[in-house]
């Protein structure tokens, strides 16, 4: 069995664009509706001799540093296809989710192909995050790796630390660029390069040493015109109109609808960067990485038939969602309870986002497990259960949901200040016990009151079957 590319969605928020001056990045990770995932904490290491990676997937393989930092990560289920980690939190503070894969245009991949044997998504965090003590130094070592070894797929790749987020595509076989998200704004994207024009004198761009050569020298640039890197290396086509554009658009109404007015769901120059019309806070972000065109004619769950305009765009929140995160950098706390994250097992919108210290020393046992065949000591099955019940009868059952994640989410953070309290005059050492008992509070608190909302709905659900039949309650 192949495994497929990540589909993806993300967002980026920097941070004078959030309400409490964190700095966040989410992404949901789309591959397959029936994958399991699982949360892990790796300890840091230090090896006596440098550990060589070698990539299940492509072969590739080279040395890595001996010092590895602490991080969180999702892998999956099985490393038979690779490894898969897709988004964490290290010991520095630096948060990492990859990847958001896009598509580059024909006459780029001519003059820079992609390699069979190089570094693909499965690879990215565990070769990255362990190794990097800001954002700014994640997009440096990924981009060198790629320009030694090469990929074999267009990627966005995010990056944040306390100060800054980035935003990193990788568009050929050996080249990558970055931007840095101004502090007072976010950005979304979704399987495209997104990444407008570079400004090859500022500090908030990283690129290949030769990129503008190798642009002016292959013909896809000319130099007296701007750089824009979308319209250079990416593309424009009927499936962007399909596929990506809607869901940008779906982001700029939701967090910047005052300035979005004139954009619609197949506008092809929706900018990358953008303003929001107020403080954005976590629920945002959540929020964003949960939409299916709620409220429009486009929503695929809609309560009234929307005919064929219900399946015409590509939602954010679908079934092939495996888990969804938001990575949240809060400034001036205990290390060790500062950085959440924020994991939602399979679809965002039939599922809660559980906070987790990233300083924690280990995870849940059902977040450790969960295979082929389902089986529900695993909080992926658990999860995915609640989500086909609720399918069934999606709209009967709406309220319900929403009532239980809004209150658990409260619950969630009356937890995390009580634990921003008490970590304040703690050493690391405590600090870190903490953190792992207030994340394992967290995840029990959700266990509770979804199996609550899981037996309701297999309950009332009994009530729907089509063998059902009007019958005389006195015979």
């Amino acid at each position: 069995m192949e495994h497929t590319r990540s589909s993806c969605t993300s967002i980026l928020i920097g941070k004078r664009a959030s309400i409490d001056g964190s700095v966040m990045i989410g992404r949901n990770e789309d591959s397959k509706a029936s994958w399991p995932k699982h949360l892990v904490k790796h300890p840091a290491q230090h090896f006596t001799t440098a550990p060589t990676f070698t990539s299940k997937e492509t072969g590739v393989s080279f040395a890595l540093p001996q010092q590895a930092l602490a991080y969180t990560a999702t892998p999956e289920w099985t490393d038979k296809y690779g490894l898969f980690e897709e988004d964490g939190i290290n010991s520095a503070g630096v948060a990492m989710s990859a990847t958001e894969s896009a598509y580059a245009n024909p006459q780029t991949l001519g003059a820079d192909p992609f390699t069979d044997a190089g570094i693909n998504e499965e690879a990215m965090v565990t070769i990255t995050l362990p190794y990097v003590h800001t954002a700014r130094e994640g997009v440096q070592r990924l981009g060198e790796l790629i320009a030694v070894h090469g990929t074999g797929e267009a990627n966005g790749v995010l990056f944040a630390d306390q100060d800054e987020a980035w935003y990193m595509e990788i568009i050929s076989g050996h080249r990558w660029l970055a931007q840095r998200i101004p502090d007072d704004a976010y950005a979304v994207a979704a399987n495209q390069l997104s990444i407008e024009v570079i400004d090859f004198g500022s500090a908030d761009f990283m690129y290949s040493a030769d990129l503008r050569d190798f642009a002016q020298r292959n013909h896809l640039w000319r130099a007296d015109t701007a750089f824009n890197a979308r319209q250079i290396f990416g593309t424009d086509s009927q499936q962007d109109r399909m596929y990506n554009y809607p869901r940008v658009w779906s982001g700029h109404q939701l967090l910047s609808a005052a300035s979005s007015a004139a954009e619609t769901p197949t506008s092809s120059d929706m900018p990358f960067i953008k303003r929001p019309d107020r403080p954005l806070r976590l629920e945002d972000a959540c929020a964003f990485l949960s939409n299916h065109y709620e409220d429009t004619p486009y929503d695929p769950a809609a309560r009234i038939d929307n005919g064929d305009a219900g399946h015409r765009f590509r939602p954010i929140a679908l079934a092939k969602t495996q888990e969804s995160h938001v990575l949240q950098l809060r400034p001036d706390l205990n290390p060790a309870i500062a950085n959440i994250h924020w994991l939602a097992m399979g679809v965002p919108a039939e599922s809660q986002f559980v906070p987790f210290f990233a300083g924690l020393t280990d995870t849940p046992d059902n977040y450790k497990v969960g295979a082929l065949p389902a089986s529900l000591d695993s909080a992926y099955w658990q999860y995915k259960l609640t989500g086909v019940l609720l399918d069934a009868h999606f709209q009967h059952f709406l309220p319900a949901v929403h009532t239980v994640q809004e209150a658990v989410h409260a619950q969630h953070l009356a937890l995390i200040a009580r634990t921003d309290a008490a970590a304040a005059a703690l050493d690391p050492t405590q600090a870190a016990k903490l953190a792992t008992q207030a994340s394992f509070e967290a995840a029990q608190i959700a266990d509770a009151a979804w199996q609550q909302l899981q037996m309701r709905l297999l309950s009332e659900s009994t009530d729907f079957s089509p063998l059902n039949f009007k019958t005389d309650p006195d015979l």
